[in-house]
């Protein structure tokens, strides 16, 4: 029996929400309330037996099977697609979400002119992936600033026109924790031909979501967070009628026909696969990356996207109702479908929101400092008890 096997357990006495129990899937975190999946989402232990098991093969290469290179990538393809809704060949196997912003940028025949549009305040790949263009003339990207506390759909359309290709924005945010309305975005980008892509990163395996139903063209994610992973997986999701549409920029040579029959592949014309493989990045079989990646989807997806939300969503409530408003402030948006799987919050008087953080870190509650927040995100592994823990010291 291989390590994912062994691994599984019976999860239909499970009922999700606060009475569900997954600690034993994971290594014992001692006495570290571990609120921290938003950072780094621990490995679960049937991950790291598989990443031992592809060690072995690495060690012993005649015992792998050269079916591996590409049955390896095409489970991760038809796993993710179960989790987000897409078809398998709609995905690309990556190393994160960079990757993945990478090849749009190096795909698109950029214009003078051309502009892409960036939230204010968004995570750094979705400046950095621009940038070089944008030294060298081809492209100039405009920040979109909030009117309000947190950036809208209204924001993004006010700034739209024909000129705009991309905009490259988070699902959910990395500082806030703010869930973006996609859908009326998505109906403005229809309007001027624009690609709508999505960094997934935040929310991708911690919520239910329906990439068709976002409206994006478009989306990135890193594997390491809420999907379980180790770091340097993560996927490219395109939608089907765009695959054509995007140019390839750089293409690895296991993406092109006839690659599974590689003594005859100069048999073969050197073009593509069909279907969004072609994005691959080089070395796609990672082994130890991969079979990790493959064995926590799996569990994932055993448990099943509606009960991790339930108890993630169980475990984030307490945090806001219980929240101590005479000393702290929500960071997050109030209302829950304006929120991915974690909150944020702050010292009522902003300038004591470090020093708030410090304390909570030294009472071993591990959580994230984010633009003067601070950023909570537990998940699987954690109980209702380590949120009482964090609120105790919150209200102290």
């Amino acid at each position: 029996m291989n390590a994912v096997a062994e691994g599984f357990k019976s999860f239909t006495d499970r009922k999700g929400g606060e009475s569900a129990d997954y600690r034993s899937e994971f290594a014992d975190f001692g006495d570290v309330a571990y609120l921290n999946a938003s950072l780094q989402g621990p490995l679960p232990l049937v991950a790291v037996r598989a990443a031992q098991e592809a060690l072995e093969w690495k060690k012993r290469p005649d015992v792998m099977a050269d079916s591996v290179y590409f049955e390896l990538p095409d489970r991760i393809r038809e796993k993710v697609s179960r989790l987000i809704g897409g078809k398998p060949e709609e995905f690309a196997v990556t190393s994160g979400a960079s990757a993945g912003l990478a090849a749009v940028a190096a795909g698109i025949d950029w214009k003078p002119g051309d502009e892409v549009l960036v939230g204010k305040g968004e995570f750094p790949a979705h400046f950095s992936t621009w940038l070089r263009y944008e030294q060298a003339g081809k492209l100039r990207v405009r920040v979109v600033e909030p009117r309000g506390r947190f950036l809208t759909p209204e924001d993004y359309i006010a700034q739209m026109g024909p000129q705009t290709r991309v905009i490259s924005a988070s699902y959910v945010r990395f500082d806030n924790g703010a869930r973006l309305n996609t859908p009326p975005i998505a109906e403005a980008c229809r309007k001027f031909g624009t690609a709508l892509i999505l960094d997934l990163s935040q929310c991708a395996g911690g919520m239910p979501i329906d990439i068709h139903a976002t409206g994006a063209t478009m989306a990135v994610a890193s594997g390491y967070k809420w999907m379980l992973g180790p770091y340097g997986c993560g996927f490219f999701w395109i939608a089907e009628e765009w695959i054509e549409r995007l140019p390839l920029g750089a293409v690895y040579f296991m993406a092109l026909e006839g690659a599974h029959d590689f003594h005859s592949m100069f048999k073969h014309q050197l073009r593509p696969v069909p279907g969004a493989r072609r994005w691959d990045s080089p070395e796609t079989a990672n082994f130890t990356n991969l079979a990790a990646y493959d064995a926590s989807l799996d569990l994932l997806l055993r448990i099943g996207i509606d009960s991790v939300a339930q108890h993630v969503d169980a475990l984030t409530a307490k945090i806001v109702e219980r929240l101590p408003r005479e000393k702290c402030v929500l960071a997050s948006p109030e209302e829950r479908e304006g929120r991915g799987p974690y909150v944020c919050v702050s010292a009522r008087k902003i300038e004591e929101t470090m020093a708030l953080y410090e304390k909570v870190r030294a009472a071993n509650v591990h959580v994230s400092f984010r633009e003067n927040a601070i950023r909570c995100s537990p998940f699987l592994y954690n109980t209702p008890e380590q949120i009482d823990r964090l609120i105790a010291v919150l209200s102290a």
